[in-house]
């Protein structure tokens, strides 16, 4: 007998409902939603410990220089503008002013034409440099060649670099007048050389380094004509510079570092012909006007004049002797007075006789007669 599909104890409805229990759970367990637990970071690893590294050493300052003269602790003012004075005859050579420091602050040397020491040298200007927070001035000197002068243009064939003023022939020495006042009917060795400077830019700027100084550093050949022999300045240029240091018309306070006295034909030859002055600046007048300013008032007296209190010093000299010698007292006397220095010693006046009294006589008695 046949069994009917719809008979739940039926094999094949056995079969069906294992089928869909099947299939349901797989639909189940499709649907079955995961949860994600959050789990931290690990930890980062621990910095590595601490070391202190000191910070690089800054570079060393520049040290002054050994043939620095004097140091100061502000440049020097910017160099004046000033004409040169023509050349007084053959055998000067031109030396440029420049700024010195005494008297506690600046003061200017006058450029002037100087008879160099022997034949066959040169004139390197001295110049302010700054190093060592400092700013040091390095003299000039005479040599066979120009050496370094810190590419200060000083004008007149000292551009900065080298001289192109003029140069030795033998015994005798040319100028260029391109950049130099000569008197061709006075000096007749000469010669005309346009220069042209293309190395350092045309500045009043009297210093080299530091904030607003030149920038300029020793070319080769400077360096080796810096190692030349070298001979220091004449007695007529220390002579000229001592008596800038003492004429008060030049110091940079009382001109504002614009001098009357800006160059001169002959070492300290501070007035005469051919001293000119800076521009603007008023010249030799004005230089003779701060000296008077400068100079001390003569002093007041107070006293009448002779004439008007009735003393003659003549009378007074002629009536007094010449001052005694100012006695000394006895060794053995230690409180002897000593004489008054400048008086003369009087002699005392002799006492006046005085009258003399007659002597008392005894009283003369009569004789007692009563007895």
């Amino acid at each position: 007998m046949s069994q009917s599909l719809t008979d739940p104890a039926s094999p094949a409805i056995g079969s069906i409902s294992v089928l869909a229990a099947a299939v349901a759970s797989l639909l189940l367990g499709a649907c079955t939603v995961q949860e994600r637990v959050y789990a931290p970071p690990p930890p980062p690893p621990p910095p590595p410990p601490r070391v202190y590294t000191p910070p690089p050493p800054p570079p060393p300052a520049p040290e002054v220089s050994a043939d620095v003269e004097v140091t100061a602790t502000e440049p020097p003012p910017p160099l004046p503008d000033y004409e040169q004075p023509p050349c007084p005859s053959e055998g000067y050579l031109w030396t440029p002013g420049y700024w010195a420091w005494g008297g506690g602050g600046y003061y200017w040397v006058p450029g002037t034409w100087v008879q160099p020491p022997t034949v066959g040298v040169l004139w390197t200007p001295g110049y302010w440099g700054f190093a060592g927070g400092v700013y040091g001035f390095h003299a000039g000197y005479w040599g066979p060649q120009v050496g370094f002068y810190g590419g200060v243009n000083y004008g007149f064939g000292y551009v900065g670099v080298g001289f192109v003023g003029g140069r030795w022939n033998g015994g005798s020495f040319a100028y260029n007048t391109a950049v130099n006042n000569v008197n061709v009917t006075v000096v007749h060795n000469t010669y005309n050389q346009t220069v042209i400077n293309n190395n350092v830019s045309v500045t009043k700027v009297s210093y080299n380094g530091g904030a607003g100084g030149t920038a300029a550093v020793p070319t080769p050949q400077e360096r080796a004509a810096m190692q030349q022999p070298h001979v220091a300045p004449t007695p007529a240029q220390i002579q000229h510079r001592q008596q800038a240091l003492q004429n008060p018309a030049l110091a940079a306070r009382a001109n504002g570092g614009n001098p009357p006295i800006a160059a001169t034909p002959r070492p300290a030859a501070f007035s005469g012909p051919g001293v000119v002055g800076a521009r603007g600046s008023g010249g030799p007048a004005a230089a003779a006007a701060i000296a008077a300013r400068a100079a001390p008032a003569p002093a007041v007296s107070h006293t009448a004049p002779p004439e008007a209190s009735g003393f003659h010093p003549q009378q007074q000299n002629a009536a007094r002797p010449p001052a005694a010698t100012q006695a000394q007292p006895p060794a053995n006397r230690p409180n002897a007075a000593p004489a008054s220095a400048g008086r003369p010693v009087q002699p005392k006046p002799a006492a006046k006789p005085q009258a003399q009294r007659p002597k008392s006589q005894p009283e003369k008695r009569e004789p007692d007669r009563s007895r």
